[in-house]
């Protein structure tokens, strides 16, 4: 099998050959650490990963210095020195900022050019992954966290306005990605914290879900997979999460409480897992061996019987140690054929390596 029909097996809740091996985000200095100065695109292929991660194409409209831009959206970003850029002003400070602010043109000749490059190299022989939202990660970029969950209180309809003004673009932009030779449908909004969701069940039920839902339908009428990035503790959300038809879940953070085998357990009839070896701790301070057997237990608790894409609980950020990036990518090739070793399922399912790093 090639890296295209192993993620779609998996994505089916299918066995392929091995467990695919994917990631959501691989920062440069991982990549320049390993390979120096070469482009994420040949690093998927120097690694032989069985999926690429694409981005929309913006366009920055003002830079105030170096490391502080206006993007489309009007929001301000500053880069840290991690190099991963974080808003820093937002612009719908009032509902009269709303009534005179317009989003970003979705369908913009430039805004799918990294994907039509990469559906050129890679169609048909890796799943290109187009990296998309839902409603609520640029309502809050737009609005302000503190504020769109205030709002949620005190002014709902204002939050539903904004939301359905975000997932309007999202949509039209997913569509034409799907439409352009996107493989998977992915929207990457983050919903929790390690200890539980950023908001109530309640005020997910009304102010996220049915926006997802859109999302989820989408991808579907397109015929296409749809897999959902929220990182943090899910559980007292996962029901809704997985009600809506998602395919599958990322990153599912074993530091969070999310053991994938119990997610598994309980989920894994209905969807497929990504995930999830540690990103925060493991990858960033601890050593090669660990990883190799974090892998192991993260497969044998996660791939038996297929439905698992191998990756890390979040990405792979600045500070992972580049050398634990490889041997995770090393240990899932080793220990990832079907069929799986007996002997290191029943051994390392029982395992829980995240135990000693809380």
């Amino acid at each position: 099998m090639n890296g295209y029909e192993r993620m779609m097996t998996a994505l089916r809740r299918e066995q392929p050959d091995r467990v695919p091996i994917w990631e959501l985000i691989v920062n440069e200095p991982v990549i320049k650490a390993l390979y120096g100065d070469i482009s994420y695109e040949d690093f998927v292929e120097k690694e032989d990963l069985d999926g690429v991660t694409i981005f929309e194409d913006f366009r920055p409209q003002k830079y105030f210095d170096e490391k502080t831009y206006l993007d489309e959206w009007g929001i301000t970003w500053r880069v840290e020195e991690s190099g991963i850029p974080y808003p820093a002003e937002h612009p719908i400070k009032t509902e009269a900022d709303l009534d005179k602010w317009t989003p970003p043109d979705p369908d913009a000749d430039y805004r799918l050019d990294t994907l039509k490059k990469a559906v050129k190299r890679f169609k048909g022989e890796k799943a290109i992954v187009f990296l998309g939202h839902d409603a609520f990660e640029f309502s809050h970029y737009l609005r302000g966290m503190d504020n769109l969950l205030m709002d949620y209180v005190f002014n709902p309809e204002f939050a539903k306005r904004l939301a359905i003004i975000v997932i309007d673009y999202k949509k039209r932009v997913m569509e034409r990605a799907i439409d352009e030779g996107a493989d998977i449908a992915l929207t990457g909004d983050d919903y929790a914290h390690r200890k539980a969701p950023i908001m109530s069940p309640e005020h997910f039920k009304e102010f996220c879900l049915p926006y997802m839902q859109e999302m989820v339908d989408l991808a579907h009428e397109k015929g296409v997979p749809f897999v959902k990035h929220t990182d943090g503790n899910l559980w007292p959300i996962m029901d809704m999460i997985v009600e809506l038809g998602i395919d599958a879940l990322d990153p599912l953070e074993p530091i969070a409480d999310m053991d994938i085998g119990k997610v598994k357990e309980l989920y894994g009839d209905r969807i497929a897992l990504a995930g999830n070896v540690d990103c925060g701790e493991l990858l960033s301070r601890g050593g090669v061996e660990q990883v190799i057997e974090a892998v192991k237990e993260t497969i044998a608790k996660a791939a038996v019987g297929g439905g698992h894409i191998l990756a890390s609980s979040n990405s792979i950020h600045p500070a992972v140690k580049p050398e634990n990036y490889k041997a995770m990518v090393d240990a899932g090739k080793e220990y990832g054929r079907y069929p799986l070793d007996e002997k290191m399922v029943a051994e390392y399912k029982e395992k829980n390596y995240i135990a000693e790093m809380r």
